[in-house]
């Protein structure tokens, strides 16, 4: 098996696998794309034997469990015939949830003000763990106020998106009020499209050559 991962140039995410994950990453990818959706992370674990999560969401950030099923049907096929995993594995589809993984700029950007917990692969002001608030986000990283700074630290840290290795939010009564709300916009949005979609295709439908137009 050739564990090379091919670089997606599409892939916009700040935050990306390594190995074989990145293999199947590379894979898994552009199937994603062509049904609408976009992955957030792919990860294999020992959980349950061996466990393969892909977790993704649309562009609207909201998934269902319909949608899931969708990317199963989807991706599975492909998995198949590439073969990036040498052993039997258990497919596991999955939305981000709300104390989701931070992997590309604009869910930096969507998670100001909200607390996180981040790690960093080099030292950025002497640390590499750091827990607080997104104060700040533009093109080139953010800056994280520390809810619990040791004394004598600074209280506010720049951090460059090159520098994150791993990133989520930490559930709070906040996020979860703002997410619920995010989440159900997001959804009547949906709903109308595919409101608008249909009643395009009944218009279109009755406007086809040898359509039968009731007096």
């Amino acid at each position: 098996m050739n564990a090379t991962a091919t670089v997606d140039v599409n892939d916009d995410r700040i935050v990306r696998e390594s190995g074989t994950d990145a293999r199947i990453a590379s894979i898994i990818a552009p199937v994603l794309r062509a049904i609408g959706f976009r992955l957030v992370r792919v990860r294999l674990s020992s959980q349950n034997g061996l466990t393969l999560q892909i977790m993704a969401e649309r562009e609207d950030g909201t998934m269902t469990v319909e949608d899931c099923e969708e990317v199963s049907k989807a991706v599975s096929p492909v998995l198949d015939v590439e073969d990036p995993v040498e052993k039997a594995y258990h497919l596991e589809i999955s939305s981000p949830g709300i104390d989701r993984p931070l992997v590309r700029k604009s869910d930096f950007e969507a998670a100001l003000g909200h607390l996180v917990k981040l790690e960093t692969s080099i030292l950025v002001g002497d640390r590499k763990r750091f827990r607080g608030k997104i104060a700040e986000v533009d093109e080139d990283g953010f800056v994280i106020e520390r809810d619990v700074p040791a004394y004598g630290e600074e209280p506010a840290t720049r951090v460059p998106f090159e520098a994150v290795a791993e990133a989520r939010l930490v559930l709070t009564d906040d996020l979860i009020r703002v997410a619920l709300k995010e989440d159900k916009k997001a959804r009547q949005e949906r709903k109308k499209q595919r409101k608008a979609s249909k009643a395009g295709e009944d218009h279109d439908a009755g406007n086809e050559p040898g359509a039968q137009q009731d007096d």
